[in-house]
């Protein structure tokens, strides 16, 4: 690569490359553009570029990869840089510099390339075939290739210009913009309030940007709903109660008409069109993009009349030596903001200018949102736009899970869908649109323990990366045709996940379905950013004695992390160094349900629980509860497990209700994390007369001893008095029932979709011998288990089965039960209750506020209404007809 020098205002530059293939004294008329019909680029033929963004940076690949024509290509990119990650901007805010979010440069580094950098082109003479650049550099091109992107729109409204209002496109605003945050926070003293305009894609994610620099973070979107052009009310619903969750605060059906400026001329507040008005202290725009056509239209270039350069399926404009693709084009009337339609483009182009025959196929509007801790994908006819579509829902509001399919009217072919809250399943769905599903629709939404979702089986033409038009077929190609044996390896061979990133787990289902076929051995990667599996990741840590995430990817892994990798290395942290949830990196690294330590509900208010070991409650306990419940208006309700769940409280209430239950003795009943959730019991010998045991004894001594205990998937555990197996303990991670000889060790049952017996571990054990049992028991699976796997299919999946695990334990066959020992003994120490400790520091209670300029106002979205005695969310209907009482006012007489 040769990178232009800076010539004299007026200089022109031939479009010759000083290299050992092209002397200086070559020409850049080609033949093939002087009889004016071919539309190939032949041999001598030089391309230009204009832009140096994602899309040109494909071209550029595309045109290399196809081998040496003898043409050659001139880059001309208006940033001083060179291309980069535009799709993984925000991981500038979580660590990532400018360097590590820059693409590959092997091309733009061969000689066959020249590129000029922070030079814009400012005009194109056509008749003249020559391109001119602000510095006044002339380059001459047989074939134009115009990338120039979009730029970042901003509202037209009053103020607009103020300091502290930014844009969020390129590695230049996120500069500018984090710049502004930590200078500006230093000289208030005091953290930040900031608004997002525009509740889209790239709002929701500059949200999460600026909350990763503690500014409290308010999205106002003019629509009803938060990403309106991939949900549908519902999902978009959905949505906003898990953002929400984060702390992020949303306000929909909301137009901004002011921003208003403090004595210093910096942006202090704005005014909507209801007559509301918020402080703030930033403001960032991401209402949307526009075409950057302004060069075509100064050449009388067929443009759009909403914005955009017209193209044909083949990408050309209407001239046909000029080409125009990603954002920039409008084809079939729209211009999309996507890089995998630009991705397709850039493939087309490049394809037609070397001679071969490619059509651009339309738009694939799949998305899939990259913020940590919230999971939404949108793919295919979302809205069921086709005549005769049909809906299947699922809904877990509880979960705060939303899934639609969007179905051909025979329910067989799938069309598009929605998910919200769980996207798990967009790797798998994604490349099935426009084939059948093979089964029941339904049973592709189901939760863990359902019906599976498709996995490696797909057909070879099936769309895998859209980004980069992958299908199966080509990694399967890659696979027994050019020796790839991982995931990394497959993206390197085929661009498969090398975008966005969302298609990655199907690509590795796919590629272990094939290398099991061939008797090779299975890739255990954890995700994309770490090779190794959980297990190895979990001793690597150990070994390592790292504390941080940062450090453990900057040591072990590479990228930035993902939802996958994130909270599964909170919970290994967690294990081995012990520090709160919300401590340092820690907060950026939970679930929703850990982020407040509380369990979010259906309409954006969240549950509590505090711990009540073994179920056994005195009467002021009881007294406690009740008091708080009916303080705060809360919903009562004794759980499964024994406890009792105390619902609608707002984030704001969380800290007062979890110091009032504090103050009485009570706990977090860590309902909301993967960790122990109960020890259930029945009364045992204390009072029943069947009772050959104290069981309430034990099963609180078992829940004191490992509460908080954080783990790949949540425990429970249970404890009988007698065979008669009140407490159903069988049916438990560890069941423990009493026999007269002494106690009973069941290990693997649980309930939900896939049901499991417990298997006895052991018979007739003291009750210390118990207790080492279950601590290695439960320290080994938290070693070894893979995320998310419970205890029955981990212990099935170990060498020996059930009686392995017993020489483990019992017979030490490892070595390790010292270790094993000593964790436990480390957690047991080092317990600490994450609700005292957040009450107890000022800074975690920041994070609990509904509005950030009112932090005790309550939401006026939430309502309720009465139903046998007690509060519950008020429905759609009960709100419109206004049979509802407002969650401040409500009053329950009984």
């Amino acid at each position: 690569m040769t990178e232009a020098a800076p010539l004299p205002e007026g200089a022109e530059y031939d479009g010759v490359v000083d290299s050992p293939k092209h002397g200086a004294d070559a020409t850049a008329t080609s033949p093939a553009y002087r009889d004016g019909m071919s539309s190939t680029a032949g041999p001598g033929t030089h391309v230009v570029v204009v832009g140096a963004g994602m899309v040109a940076h494909r071209f550029v690949e595309s045109m290399l990869s196809r081998g040496d024509a003898g043409w050659r290509i001139t880059l001309i990119g208006e940033e001083d840089r060179h291309p980069y990650d535009r799709v993984g901007l925000t991981g500038f805010f979580d660590g990532s510099s400018a360097d590590d979010l820059t693409l590959d440069r092997t091309n733009i580094d061969d000689p066959r390339v020249r590129f000029v950098r922070g030079d814009a082109v400012a005009r194109i003479d056509r008749s003249a075939r020559r391109v001119t650049t602000r510095s006044g550099l002339s380059v001459a091109y047989d074939r134009l290739v115009l990338a120039t992107g979009s730029y970042a729109a901003r509202l037209a409204v009053e103020g607009f210009g103020l300091d502290g209002c930014f844009v969020y496109r390129t590695l230049d605003d996120v500069e500018k913009l984090k710049a502004f945050v930590e200078h500006r926070t230093r000289e208030l003293g005091r953290p930040l309030t900031g608004t997002v305009i525009g509740g889209g894609l790239l709002g929701l994610e500059a949200a999460g940007a600026l909350q990763g620099l503690d500014v409290s973070c308010t999205v106002v979107q003019s629509s009803d709903r938060l990403m309106s052009a991939q949900l549908d009310l519902s999902g978009g619903n959905a949505l906003r109660r898990l953002i929400e969750s984060r702390g992020i605060r949303v306000r929909t059906d909301t137009v901004t008409t002011r921003l208003d400026p403090d004595r210093t001329g910096q942006v202090a507040g704005l005014e909507f069109r209801d007559g509301a008005y918020e402080r703030t202290d930033v403001v960032v725009f991401t209402v949307g993009v526009r075409p950057r056509d302004e060069l075509a239209r100064g050449a009388d270039l067929a443009v759009h009349p909403r914005g955009g350069i017209l193209i044909d399926a083949s990408c050309q404009t209407s001239d046909p030596r000029i080409l125009a693709i990603g954002e920039v084009a409008n084809f079939d009337g729209a211009c999309v903001g996507l890089v995998a339609p630009g991705y397709a483009m850039a493939e087309v182009a490049a394809t037609r200018l070397l001679g071969g025959d490619a059509s651009f196929p339309g738009y694939d509007l799949s998305t899939k949102l990259k913020l940590s801790g919230v999971d939404v994908a949108s793919f295919g006819d979302a809205f069921a736009t086709t005549p005769g579509a049909l809906d299947v829902v699922y809904a877990d509001p509880v979960a705060g899970v939303y899934k639609k399919l969007v179905l051909s009217d025979d329910a067989k072919t799938l069309l598009g869908g929605i998910l919200v809250g769980d996207a798990s399943a967009y790797g798998s769905l994604r490349p099935l649109v426009g084939g059948a599903l093979g089964g029941d629709p339904a049973a592709y939404l189901m939760p863990e323990g359902g019906v599976a979702a498709p996995t490696g089986d797909l057909p070879d033409e099936a769309l895998v990366c859209s980004c980069n038009s992958v299908t199966a077929g080509a990694i399967r190609g890659a696979v027994h045709d050019e020796g790839c044996t991982d995931v990394a390896a497959v993206k390197a061979c085929t661009k498969a996940g090398a975008a966005c990133g969302s298609c990655v787990m199907m690509v590795k289902k796919i590629v272990g379905s094939e290398l099991a076929k061939s008797g090779a051995t299975l890739s255990s990667a954890l995700c994309e950013h770490f090779d190794m599996s959980r297990r190895q990741l979990f001793d690597a840590v150990r070994v390592s004695q790292l504390t941080t995430f940062s450090a453990v990817i900057e040591r072990f892994g590479a990228g930035r992390g993902c939802d996958i990798c994130k909270p599964a290395l909170a919970s290994i942290l967690s294990t081995l160094v012990g520090k709160h949830v919300l401590d340092g990196e820690n907060a950026t690294l939970q679930d929703t349900n850990d982020h407040v330590m509380a369990n979010l509900q259906k309409d954006g208010s969240y549950s509590v629980v505090p711990r009540i070991p073994g179920g056994e409650v005195t009467p002021e306990g009881l007294l406690a509860i009740g008091q708080v419940a009916q303080d705060y208006n809360l919903y009562t309700k004794i759980t499964g497990g024994q406890r009792i769940d105390l619902f609608g409280a707002r984030l704001e209430q969380l800290p007062e209700i979890w110091k009032r239950l504090v103050d009485a003795g009570f706990e977090s009943g860590h309902a909301y994390g993967k960790s122990l959730r109960t020890v259930k019991s029945c009364v045992g010998s204390t009072w029943c007369r069947y009772g050959v045991q104290d069981s309430v004894g034990m099963a609180v001594q078992l829940e004191l001893r490992y509460r908080g205990l954080r783990s790949p998937h949540k425990i429970k555990l249970g404890v009988s008095g007698c065979a008669r197996e009140c407490a159903e303990a069988r049916g438990k991670d560890v069941g423990v029932i009493a026999t007269e000889a002494g106690w009973n060790m069941y290990v693997g049952g649980n309930g939900g979709f896939t049901p499991r017996h417990a298997v006895l571990l052991a018979e007739g054990l003291s009750d210390a011998e118990l207790l080492t049992a279950i601590d290695r028991f439960l320290m080994y699976y938290i070693f070894t288990a893979d995320r998310l796997q419970r205890t029955a299919p981990w212990f099935e999946d170990l060498d020996g089965g059930i009686d392995g695990l017993r020489a483990v334990i019992f017979d030490d066959t490892l070595g390790i039960c010292d270790d094993l020992d000593a964790a436990i003994a480390t957690h047991i120490e080092g317990y600490e209750d994450e609700w005292k400790a957040t009450i107890e520091d000022p800074e975690k209670l920041r994070r609990f506020a509904s509005f950030v300029n009112a932090p005790m106002t309550p939401d006026p979205a939430l309502a309720y209404t009465v139903e046998r005695g007690q509060p519950r969310p008020a429905t759609e209907a009960e709100r419109l007809g206004g049979v509802m009482i407002a969650g401040t006012t409500l009053e329950v007489r009984r």
